[in-house]
């Protein structure tokens, strides 16, 4: 099967609404397995089919029912403005950084050699639905719907990049698509607490409540500080904001951009979690992944939990003090400006 492929047009192309934008657009045939994603460009009024597509070839994408011509164009467009303003907010604010790659800097990137496909994990950002789409493509699982939990995330199905060897990193790295998904900050940083904190993890209530509870709690019971449940909102994000924290960082609430480095790694595509499942089947399209696979949507781990909205961000975020709420922004702030979300609060500069 092709698939059509969005040429980059000569022409410039200005950062700021994506609505603004305007960048022509042709169709041309091409076969899907040299399909890149960093060679799609943005809608304009015109849509120019190249005279070599044949009626097969766009018909099969834009009337499959997957996808219209306006929405694969409005992704589009969406897409690439948000690689052009990564790299101008690179150039801005990191230009001064190493630009040596290390093993630590690949280590959240997981590799699906088939499709030549590298996707870089951000905990509470659909990590979980993508994985088992990896092992769906990797020929591991025959749907994703069969794969639980504790399969995606502990039994090591899926190759990390920084298992290989330097040449084979810089190889895959070089010549496979890269893909990563962001999710709002604060929503992600709630979403994050949400699932650790308020339901039952042995591990994260050992690791990280006790000694939070321990720091930040005045009087705390001797069951709490034996059993590290029941850490706070308010305690958590003191934890966070500590810059002497009693236990480090962990990646549910790492930044984004130091998880994936994208000053260091051109991501062909980066996605946004708040149009997740549009923008992902638009992605395992372009890369010639079977057209009956789509990424799942169900939720097995705390099935009953609503799913962390803007408006249970923002209830959680009354917890704590004008002041907090300004310093959780600030420390979020890089992946604000990179991934371009606004501000979360009208109360915050």
């Amino acid at each position: 099967m092709q698939f059509p492929n969005f040429e980059r047009s000569k022409q410039s192309v200005t950062i700021g609404s994506t609505n603004q934008q305007t960048v022509s657009l042709h169709i041309t045939k091409i076969n899907h397995k040299m399909l890149k994603t960093s060679t799609l460009i943005h809608h304009t009024t015109n849509v120019s089919p190249s005279p070599s597509t044949s009626s097969s070839s766009s018909s099969a994408l834009f009337t499959s029912g997957s996808f219209s011509l306006e929405s694969w164009r409005k992704l589009s467009s969406n897409l690439e403005a948000r690689r052009q303003l990564m790299k101008n907010m690179c150039a801005k604010y990191k230009s001064s950084i190493s630009k040596t790659i290390t093993r630590d800097h690949v280590k959240q990137i997981y590799v699906e050699d088939k499709y030549k496909l590298l996707y870089c994990e951000v905990p509470k950002a659909g990590c979980s639905n993508w994985k088992r789409t990896l092992m769906v493509l990797a020929g591991q699982a025959s749907n994703a719907r069969s794969i639980t939990h504790d399969t995606v995330h502990y039994n090591n199905h899926l190759n990390r990049l920084d298992s290989f060897d330097h040449k084979e990193i810089m190889h895959r790295l070089q010549t496979y698509t890269k893909v990563v998904f962001v999710r709002e900050p604060l929503e992600r940083l709630v979403s994050a607490y949400r699932d650790k904190f308020e339901n039952p993890n042995n591990h994260y209530h050992n690791l990280f409540g006790k000694p939070i509870i321990s720091k930040y709690r005045v009087n705390p019971s001797q069951e709490a500080l034996r059993t590290g449940n029941g850490v706070t909102f308010k305690e958590f994000v003191q934890y966070l904001l500590d810059v002497h924290r009693p236990v480090g960082m962990d990646i549910h609430w790492e930044l984004a951009n130091q998880l994936c480095h994208p000053c260091l790694i051109d991501y062909d595509f980066i996605g946004k979690f708040e149009n997740m499942e549009e923008e992902s089947n638009l992605f395992l399209r372009i890369t010639g992944a079977p057209r009956n696979l789509t990424l799942p949507s169900f939720k097995d781990r705390n099935p009953k939990d609503k799913k962390t909205s803007s408006q249970i961000t923002e209830k959680y975020f009354t917890q704590v003090s004008k002041g907090q709420r300004q310093r959780v922004y600030d420390f979020y702030y890089m992946d604000y400006l990179m991934f371009n979300y606004s501000k979360p609060f009208k109360d915050i500069y």
